[in-house]
């Protein structure tokens, strides 16, 4: 059965309202990161095509930085956060004081992205556990940088073999300075296994 076409607005809505609660979580951690006040929201959530991700994402040809993870356990699937290069950039240089990712220091910056989604990805999973009260865990996040295209063609469309949509939850995490405030958005891209669905929504009474 195709279920990621069979969802309804209360499904997305559930979905928002964990997103939002692990976001806080992860504003949490995040601010003690980088030393400094962070807010994190999920303004959208909705069922996106790979043609809007690719749009989402700026087009096929634009670079960016994708962590991706298996979710393991009760449900299973696959998450996928990607933000463009430059905004990856700038939040390495923050955390470490530096600069470009292609830099002699490349490995301590892919450390660093991959400890953000560490935090993003572990936070809403764990959001997703405490409201199902299932047991999720997430695999090691994979790291990858590379034309947004070349990731869903070998990366996205490989993990979804059941259909060509994904549910994309929209993140924007601002920087709350004393002289103006700094927004970074990236994308959850969820593709869950046909049998998580019903295990999901059963477990939160919303089938």
């Amino acid at each position: 059965m195709d279920y990621i076409n069979k969802l309804h607005s209360i499904h997305l809505d559930i979905l928002k309202e964990i997103g939002n609660i692990g976001a806080g979580h992860a504003a949490a951690a995040l601010s003690a990161l980088l030393n400094r006040a962070v807010d994190m929201k999920v303004p959208n959530v909705r069922v996106s095509s790979f043609d809007d991700m690719v749009e989402l994402a700026g087009g096929s040809e634009r670079e960016v930085v994708s962590i991706s993870l298996r979710m393991e356990g009760d449900i299973t699937g696959s998450m996928f956060f990607v933000l463009s290069l430059q905004q990856a950039e700038t939040f390495t240089e923050k955390l470490l004081g530096q600069g470009k990712l292609s830099s002699d220091s490349e490995s301590l910056r892919r450390s660093a992205l991959q400890e953000l989604g560490n935090i993003l990805s572990g936070t809403y999973l764990s959001a997703l556990a405490d409201f199902t009260r299932l047991q999720v865990q997430p695999s090691v996040p994979e790291l990858v940088i590379d034309m947004f295209g070349a990731i869903i063609s070998y990366g996205l469309i490989e993990a979804s073999r059941y259909g060509d949509k994904a549910i994309m939850i929209e993140t924007i995490l601002t920087e709350l300075d004393e002289e103006e405030a700094s927004e970074t958005t990236g994308y959850f891209f969820l593709l869950p296994d046909p049998p998580a669905f019903r295990t999901i929504f059963q477990a939160l009474g919303a089938e």
